[in-house]
């Protein structure tokens, strides 16, 4: 736990800074306001404890560029001079403390201690919170699947989701990319930020600029107010950009200034805009064989490739595709119960299997939501998959062969498999999630041999 300790008194900064150590906490040190403005921003401190009164930028102002800089971060403030009016006023500014000076030391101690405390514990609230939204429906949670190359992929975007790189997702269409991009922005600290998209080669050139950096009013025909882009409405939180290598040169140029520079010119305006939002973008081009072509900038493909996941074809992650039809299936169910959901014939889950499924994971939703939909019963057989699945011959991939007679045993172990990795490894958690008791569980998990059952 760092704090910044504010005061022009030489002694009473060194004083501080040998209490707080002592108690084991981090310190920094700034000896005036305006340091301690700048402090905020290198420093990056857990708890702020300023002198109010002081030459240039005074407590107050600390207090309130603290809030704004983080509006949980506890600032305690000091006075010789206390004053109800004072106090009052920084009550309402949201100070944590005010303490008055000539102060024991014991009870500057406690008072951190609380602060810290404070600080700790909105720290945890916002990670279960994140948590349980992940969980929910309303996110996405972890992306299913379990093939060794998907896992690698998703590990990554573990991985990067904690810094604030820009990311590139490649792929086929339908691998998932979006699904991934959302699993990276919730798994971020800009979680709780917006997660805006758009698809680059949906939208004429002069529509999609006006989307992305805004507009003002009387710039083109039908802008009759000021509008603001999607990367400014995105502010703190994640910015999609699908299918970037749709985009045209001219707008390529102008994407890359605005994540050079951090801002944005509107259409039809001369005034810079600041914006504060993750990139990530994905493509189902070869982006270094369209620089060669000269349709894609090599400097905008540096700016967006820090980062680069790859996302396998389904014909590629063949052991998805029971999980992947499980979970469509209890989707369909309507409330996310797997005994509401329909199932799958077992010749129903080869033919699924045998097909090499061009249209990747979208392709395989879309069939099973029209099986589904055209099936009278709970089982689903064959004849509900579109002719092009049913007639597929069997793929090879590679020298190896799909696997040729699935059961729901291979569905059940993949299903086990992702609820346990999707809950951390806490076997108590995946029993609830499947229905099933934990000694079931351990039971299933020492057949399958899965993990350290």
């Amino acid at each position: 736990m760092k704090i910044l300790v504010v005061d022009d008194e030489t002694a009473m900064l060194q004083t501080l800074e040998i209490l707080l150590r002592g108690e084991g906490y981090e310190v920094a040190l700034a000896d005036s306001g305006p340091k301690a403005l700048a402090a905020l921003e290198d420093e990056k401190p857990d708890i702020v404890l300023t002198d109010i009164r002081m030459p240039g930028a005074g407590g107050l102002d600390v207090l309130s560029e603290a809030r704004a800089v983080d509006p949980e971060m506890p600032v305690i403030l000091m006075t010789a001079q206390a004053s109800l009016q004072s106090a009052v006023r920084a009550v309402n500014q949201g100070a944590y403390y005010y303490l008055q000076k000539p102060f024991a030391n014991e009870e500057l101690l406690a008072i951190c201690k609380r602060a810290a405390e404070a600080r700790a514990l909105k720290a945890e609230n916002k990670r279960l919170k994140k948590e349980i939204k992940k969980r929910s429906k309303g996110g996405v949670g972890r992306p299913i699947g379990v093939a060794p190359r998907f896992e690698e992929v998703l590990e990554l975007a573990e991985t990067v989701a904690a810094t604030g790189s820009t990311v590139l997702i490649s792929g086929e269409s339908g691998t998932g990319k979006e699904v991934v991009a959302r699993y990276i922005h919730e798994l971020s600290d800009r979680s709780e930020g917006s997660f805006l998209s758009i698809n680059c080669g949906a939208l004429p050139e002069s529509l999609l600029e006006s989307e992305l950096f805004g507009h003002v009013k009387g710039s083109f025909t039908g802008a009759v107010k000021d509008k603001d882009g999607l990367l400014v409405a995105a502010g703190g939180g994640t910015f999609f950009l699908d299918e970037i290598g749709e985009m045209s040169p001219s707008t390529q140029v102008k994407l890359l200034r605005a994540i050079q520079e951090r801002e944005v010119i509107p259409v039809g305006s001369t005034k810079a805009v600041p914006v504060d939002v993750r990139i990530i973008a994905a493509t189902n081009r070869d982006l270094e064989e369209e620089i060669t072509r000269g349709a894609f900038r090599s400097d905008l493909y540096y700016r967006l490739n820090v980062i680069q996941l790859h996302l396998p074809p389904l014909r590629e992650r063949v052991e998805d595709v029971p999980l992947l039809a499980r979970h469509f299936l209890t989707r369909l169910g309507g409330d996310g119960e797997g005994d509401t959901a329909p199932t799958l014939a077992d010749e129903t889950l080869e033919t699924l299997v045998r097909y090499d499924w061009p249209g990747n994971v979208r392709e395989l939703e879309n069939a099973l939501e029209r099986a589904a939909v055209l099936s009278t019963g709970k089982v689903i057989g064959p004849m509900a998959l579109p002719e092009r699945v049913r007639e597929a011959p069997k793929p090879r991939l590679g020298t190896e062969e799909a696997p040729s007679n699935p059961t729901m045993e291979v569905v059940e172990r993949a299903y086990i498999q992702w609820v346990l990795h999707a809950e951390g490894g806490n076997k108590t958690r995946a029993a609830e999630v499947l229905g099933i008791d934990p000694s079931t569980l351990y039971r299933k998990l020492n057949r399958y041999g899965i993990g350290d059952s």
